[in-house]
């Protein structure tokens, strides 16, 4: 494959589920097992066929993302060629996607912003098909999309929230187009027909039209899929993150701090008499003292004194002081420079 990949990321909802952590960030920069959202999402595309000609395209909202994801970018990755589309009204996938039209071209690559899978892309530079959807299989699909397959390896169609649990084929928000035009006309013919779901217009139904359309689409199925779409879930990535190679305890040793694989601890963090992990990350510039924390998130800057927590997901800047040392847990969830006085 000869031409440089779009690598096309919406990320412009106002990902209320993930609140009170996003009221003064966007989602992409919630952090779990110590790096941003965001960078575990570009980590993803070290595979991908020429990764280093590829465009990528943001789809934000009009405040947080437009002004903190484009500022982050620019101080993190600023080898990188992006482009930023703006998307104010959150009418769904295929709207999002609809702003970004005149970057939907040559072979494109569209993944979902929480969506995290371990892939890899390099098949891509040899793919003959259309496209391709990646799927993992699940429990139950009905809170997801689904795709049908035929007997043959083809996509036969792609149901949004489907009713029965006959199909397990999840689709988890990551997908090729061989040829982003395709998609672009395939979704402005779904605007037009107003094809919606309650308001939104879901990227499976320009999909369908494609296929209908005699577009030719695998599936390629992954196993590993986590998300960071509410903080429960954000919980649960990181301390996968944390079990798959991003714990870095084992660099850490101070007498007065017991350490519980997995955990991260960003080297700034100062931290002392205390117990953390398992399953904790801990960011830059925290102040740890006297505190049990475990199962927990840690944000950049924040502060926590004479506290047990667990299962909390503690804001940047945050400030937590206990009345005194305790190791009952108590669970916390703060979005940042809160202050909690116990």
């Amino acid at each position: 494959m000869s031409q440089a990949f779009s690598i096309v990321i919406p990320m412009a909802g106002w990902a209320t589920r993930l609140r009170p952590q996003t009221w003064s960030k966007p989602k992409p920069l919630v952090s779990v097992a110590g790096k941003t959202t965001l960078a575990h999402t570009l980590d993803m595309f070290k595979t991908l066929p020429q990764i280093k000609n590829a465009e990528f395209v943001f789809i934000v909202d009009p405040f947080l993302g437009k002004s903190q994801i484009s500022q982050y970018m620019q101080e993190h990755y600023p080898e990188l060629t992006v482009h930023y589309t703006i998307q104010s009204e959150m009418k769904g996938q295929s709207h999002a996607l609809w702003m970004a039209r005149d970057h939907l071209s040559g072979p494109t690559l569209m993944v979902f912003s929480d969506t995290l899978i371990k892939t890899d892309f390099s098949f891509l530079e040899n793919e003959i098909l259309d496209g391709v959807a990646w799927v993992k299989p699940v429990p139950d699909p009905r809170r997801f999309g689904v795709a049908e397959v035929s007997k043959d390896g083809l996509i036969t169609r792609m149901i949004e929230k489907p009713d029965s649990m006959n199909n397990n084929l999840a689709l988890v928000g990551c997908y090729f187009f061989a040829e982003g035009k395709g998609l672009a006309a395939a979704i402005e013919e779904q605007l037009t027909q107003d094809i919606n779901l309650h308001g939104e217009y879901y990227l499976v139904d320009a999909v369908n039209m494609m296929i209908a359309g005699g577009s030719k689409m695998r599936t390629e199925q992954t196993d590993i899929w986590v998300d960071t779409g509410t903080v429960a879930a954000a919980l649960e990535t990181n301390a996968f993150l944390l079990a798959n190679g991003h714990s870095n305890a084992d660099n850490f040793s101070k007498p007065d701090v017991k350490i519980i694989h997995p955990t991260y601890i960003h080297p700034s963090a100062q931290v002392k008499e205390a117990v953390i992990g398992p399953n904790t990350s801990i960011g830059p510039d925290c102040k740890i003292d006297q505190a049990v924390i475990q199962n927990s998130i840690i944000e950049e800057g924040a502060q926590i004194t004479r506290v047990a927590l667990a299962g909390s997901f503690i804001g940047r800047n945050c400030l937590i002081i206990g009345q005194s040392h305790s190791e009952k847990p108590v669970t916390i969830n703060i979005g940042d420079d809160s202050l909690i006085r116990m």
